[in-house]
């Protein structure tokens, strides 16, 4: 450093060659004579030759002031200088102890921190010091003293994990390591988010008894996580807490599906001065279900992302009612409008036995996260409890009212008032009073922001006894003040009652639009709950995790499955990392920062030790003799220049050849010309493959999978081939030969049916073929698997190739399959089949299962215009169709039935016009057609 310029000098000693500058500048003040150009006259030149004295010329003061310039570039530049040097202070006493943050803040800059670190192992080594080394996120820690060269590839072997570090056990780790050694420095790489455990674990580092303590990174750190995520009413609403910033600032907030793509988006934004924002996601109700994970838009680290599950969407309901349905009048179902209501926007189950005592265990097992009670009043004692016990631990009873409620004893627990006994009548012959509307919804309560309806009454509702807080309970009310809707807390859960009863008896609200807002609102505020069984409780294994960069991956490495049996909240650490913890039945999001949590700067100790402070360079450091070599190239070029132009180089106007000089220059010249050019563009030459794939664009072929059996190969090949010609014979086709494909590296969208024959001498295919294959069976391909040994029932097969099969799709995202129906559209695309015969002629061929449905008509539509992804059959078909050089066929089949053959054909043209043209003759238009064939 010079002067506090943070400048610094590789080889300072160089910089005495700056004192030879006067010499040189007296030596170039001096030059030869200019040349002058004189006509031929010898008498004039003689007289000037014979002069007594010559007088030195003097070059220009410019030019001697450029030429110094250059000797002082070359000077500084050999001097090696350096802006913002990395300050070399390492104390030669000890060991340096290195401690090194490389938790989930470390990701951004985490290049900057190792070659901060590395720089200071570097220094060690120059100082012939080992070097004690500790990372405070790892699972494990060995602070063992090493070599530079060991503590070199450690550094280089570590990352940044997607964890809070544990700086307790990384000091302990480098106490126990050191002993009674006395270490020279101990250096903190610090990523600045404070712990519980920092200040006292850096405490600690006094015990050491270091020579001096450097903290690196820790003052003017900047982090961002997302806290806290939830699901309100009308929006998604998230927490954000940031670190090292007071100026106000905003983020997108972007919200994605379990599919990765991208569904909605807000934005939080910070006040100035603010640590923590929250910000809003406004979005349907059905896309905000949807969502699984939030991320703050710009930081790909752990902590800025939120996984989200089941319990943060869509709500378990069980629907339990106090009367039996009556299928042949639904619209007097109690429990009829409440599952329309909320069957789009909640799993609904209901009990499947009418005794309460056995059916409520059993929807408790099924972990729901709200009950809803219609009309029943006096609950079992064991239901009763089991209920009030599911309702502590945080669910949400919904009950409405109705006569048995009316008749219920009044001290009921899980109702959220008292309740007088009885109904209360709002109309009617007995009554003067007029039935209800209802009155505005409370500013505070669940339902605020909903329109009050003006057409909605109330004719009959049980009344509330009277009390202090039955105001505070009231979520809403009618218009002369009694209330319509009650709840209270009850432990973690919460008890609601409707006045009214879940049908149109008492009131038109269960058939308004109003009435879904209501249960939305309400089942809305509930949250998952364990009931008892192992969805949401138990022990959980990882299923997928998040790196440091927030990629959600399969779980892998020391990850322990997360306890959910009881005991304190879990939180993310080196055996629970954060992810998603279950399968894909059900699964528990497990997030690096629980809702509450913040970020604060990290505390510093006092130390008796000398400490400083640094910034983490990173690639801060300038090294400026490229630049001054570079100076010194084009002052240089330039003095050449000038010389050239004082000697008149340039004035001469016949075409004479040029000096040298000039002719270096302009080379010169031309070189950096066509460095600085752009490079240049040419047309991908021809590939090996190119003829085969411009043939395939040309017209249709077919393929076939080349297994690296060669006999089977062999067969597809001559087999498709065959089948080739009968299709131009029989159709309009004209395909072309057939062609092997790679599945590893060919392009598959370009063939519509790739034959796949199984080979017990084949390799299994890798994950990347799998990919492609599967890739290309979704996108609208079709792919024949012929296992070649007479199967006849596709999960019942045990021979090797069927297992071989089995192997392959254990591995394919396949639909439910099913043989073909006798009137699929294969059965008559181009000739009618009943059966689809190879080889042999006892096996089916299986397709994707159509969905089933009374009426044809009725079946939903199917994408890829009806045509199955998938065709599996055990006939060899391929056997069948090959035939020899002088047209014999290869193989005989099984029977031998000389039709055979010819059915084989006829059901190959058939699976190939089916590929091509979908279902179109499941069209009405051809029925005509095909009952005149059939003979009907």
């Amino acid at each position: 450093m010079i002067a506090g310029f943070p400048l610094a000098f590789g080889a300072p000693a160089i910089l005495f060659g700056l004192l030879a500058l006067p010499v040189i500048w007296w030596l170039l003040r001096l030059t030869p004579p200019r040349p002058q150009a004189e006509p031929f006259a010898p008498l004039a030149i003689l007289a000037r030759v014979l002069k007594a004295e010559e007088t030195p010329s003097r070059s220009p003061w410019w030019l001697t002031a450029l030429r110094l310039l250059i000797a002082a570039l070359v000077i500084l530049a050999l001097a090696e200088p350096v802006l913002n040097p990395r300050d070399r202070a390492l104390s030669s006493n000890g060991p340096l102890a290195l401690i090194i943050d490389n938790g989930w803040a470390t990701t951004p800059d985490w290049q900057a921190r190792t070659d901060a670190a590395e720089a200071l192992i570097d220094e060690a080594g120059d100082l012939d010091i080992p070097v004690s080394m500790v990372f405070t996120a790892n699972r494990r820690h060995d602070a063992t003293p090493t070599s530079v060269e060991t503590a070199r590839d450690q550094l280089r072997a570590a990352k940044p994990q997607p964890l809070r570090p544990d700086r307790s056990a990384a000091v302990s780790a480098l106490i126990a390591a050191l002993g009674q050694t006395r270490p020279g420095t101990i250096a903190f790489v610090s990523d600045g988010v404070a712990t519980e455990d920092a200040e006292p674990a850096l405490s600690r580092l006094s015990e050491l008894q270091p020579a001096a303590i450097r903290i690196i990174g820790s003052a003017g750190a900047t982090a961002l996580a997302l806290t806290g995520a939830d699901n309100g009413a009308d929006n998604l609403s998230a927490t954000v807490s940031r670190l090292g910033t007071a100026a106000a600032e905003r983020f997108d907030l972007i919200a994605s599906d379990s599919k990765g793509r991208n569904i909605a988006s807000g934005e939080v934004r910070f006040e100035a001065g603010a640590a923590e924002a929250t910000g809003t996601i406004s979005a349907p109700f059905e896309i905000r279900n949807d969502i699984a994970r939030l991320d703050v838009a710009g930081f790909e680290t752990a902590g800025s992302a939120h996984l989200l599950d089941d319990s943060f969407r869509r709500r378990r309901v069980a629907l339990i009612s106090g009367e039996a349905a009556d299928i042949a009048q639904p619209l007097l179902s109690p429990l009829y409008y409440i599952n329309r209501a909320l069957s789009p926007y909640a799993d609904l189950i209901e009990a499947g036995n009418d005794e309460m005592a056995a059916s409520v265990p059993k929807l408790l097992e099924q972990s729901p996260a709200v009950i809803v009670l219609s009309d029943i009043g006096t609950l079992p004692e064991d239901v009763s409890k089991a209920l009030g016990e599911w309702v502590e631990r945080g669910g949400t009873l919904i009950r409405f009212a109705g006569p048995r409620l009316a008749a219920a004893p009044a001290d009921d627990r899980l109702l959220p008032v008292l309740l007088r006994k009885g109904e209360r009548e709002l109309g009617g012959a007995l009554s003067w009073i007029e039935p209800q509307p209802l009155a505005d919804y409370p500013a505070t309560g669940p339902f605020a922001g909903l329109p009050t309806p003006r057409d909605i009454t109330v004719q009959r509702q049980v009344l509330a006894e009277p009390s202090a807080d039955l105001a505070a309970r009231t979520w809403a009310s009618l218009a002369d003040g009694t209330p319509l809707v009650t709840a209270a807390d009850r432990g973690a859960g919460r008890v609601v009652l409707f006045h009214v009863t879940a049908e149109a008896s008492w009131s038109n609200l269960p058939i308004s639009g109003h009435f879904v807002d209501m249960l939305r609102r309400v089942v809305q505020l509930s949250r998952a709950v364990s009931g008892g069984g192992e969805a949401g409780s138990g022990i959980l294994p990882p299923w997928r995790l998040l790196d440091a960069n927030a990629a959600l991956l399969p779980a892998s490495g020391d990850a322990k499955p997360l306890d959910l049996t009881g005991g304190p909240a879990m939180r993310a650490g080196p055996d629970n990392p954060p992810g998603l913890y279950g399968g894909e039945d059900g699964f528990v999001a497990l997030n690096l920062f629980a809702p509450g949590d913040e970020l604060a700067p990290v505390s510093i100790p006092e130390f008796e030790a000398p400490v400083t402070r640094s910034a983490i360079a990173g690639d801060s450091a300038v090294d400026f003799r490229p630049w001054l070599f570079a100076a010194a190239l084009i002052a240089l070029i330039a003095d050449t220049l000038i010389v050239l132009l004082l000697n008149g180089a340039f004035r001469r106007r016949s075409l004479k050849p040029v000096s040298a000089t000039a002719a270096l220059v302009f080379a010169l010249g031309l070189s950096l010309s066509l460095l600085a050019a752009p490079g240049s563009s040419r047309a991908q030459d021809a590939q090996p493959g190119d003829a085969e794939l411009l043939e395939s664009l040309d017209r249709t072929r077919l393929a076939y999978v080349i297994t690296g059996d060669d006999e089977a190969d062999n067969i597809s090949r001559l087999g498709l081939d065959s089948l080739s010609r009968y299709l131009f014979s029989r159709t309009a086709l004209e395909p072309g030969t057939a062609i092997g494909l790679d599945i590893e590296t060919a392009p598959l969208s370009l063939y519509p049916l790739i034959y796949w024959p199984m080979s017990e001498d084949a390799d299994i295919p890798s994950a990347g073929a799998i990919s492609r294959i599967d890739a290309y069976m979704k996108s609208g391909g079709t792919v024949l698997f012929d296992t070649r040994d007479r199967i006849v029932d596709l999960g019942g097969g045990s021979s090797a190739l069927t297992v071989r099969l089995q192997q392959i799709l254990a591995s394919l995202d396949i639909p439910p399959l099913e043989p073909v129906p006798a009137d699929h559209v294969l059965t008559k695309s181009f000739f009618l089949l009943d059966t689809f015969p190879g080889r042999y002629s006892d096996g089916p061929l299986w397709v994707e299962a159509t969905p089933q449905s009374g009426d044809p008509a009725e079946r939903p539509a199917r994408s890829g215009d009806g045509v199955s992804s998938i065709l599996i059959t055990g006939n060899d078909m391929a056997a069948a169709w090959a035939v020899d050089d002088q047209g014999f066929p290869m193989f005989s089949t099984v029977p031998a039935d000389p039709w055979q053959r010819e059915y084989a054909f006829r059901a190959g043209v058939n699976i190939v016009m089916y590929m091509l043209t979908g279902n179109y003759k499941a069209d009405q238009v051809h029925i005509p057609a095909l009952l005149e064939r059939l003979g009907q």
